[in-house]
């Protein structure tokens, strides 16, 4: 299945505009488990991906992470217990670390 960080490159890589849909459908069942705790951060890159000014190249960094936390086919499952969220946290927290200047405009 590869390392998280190879996922996570892929995703990034392969970011669509077709991806904000799956991430529109998805993103209102996230909210629970470590996710929770940081959920300011996922609200923080959704608004970053849904503003259609925000700069291609950390709209795809953004959608990468999102993808990632939305999927079921991550480097560990979010169904194993305790562990199975704290891989999506990782990847949320490093995409908004990178993204930062760009995400201060979003906070509310």
């Amino acid at each position: 299945m590869g390392t998280k960080e190879d996922m996570f490159e892929k995703m990034t890589n392969n970011a669509s505009e077709a991806d904000i849909k799956k991430i529109d459908a998805k993103i209102g069942g996230m909210k629970r488990g470590k996710l929770a705790e940081i959920w300011d951060k996922v609200t923080l890159l959704y608004k970053f991906v849904k503003d259609p000014s925000a700069p291609w190249t950390g709209k795809a960094l953004a959608i990468g992470a999102l993808i990632y936390m939305i999927s079921p086919l991550d480097a560990v499952p979010d169904l194993t217990p305790i562990v199975g969220l704290l891989d999506d946290v990782a990847i949320i927290a490093a995409a908004v670390g990178k993204l930062s200047s760009e995400l201060r405009k979003y906070k509310n």
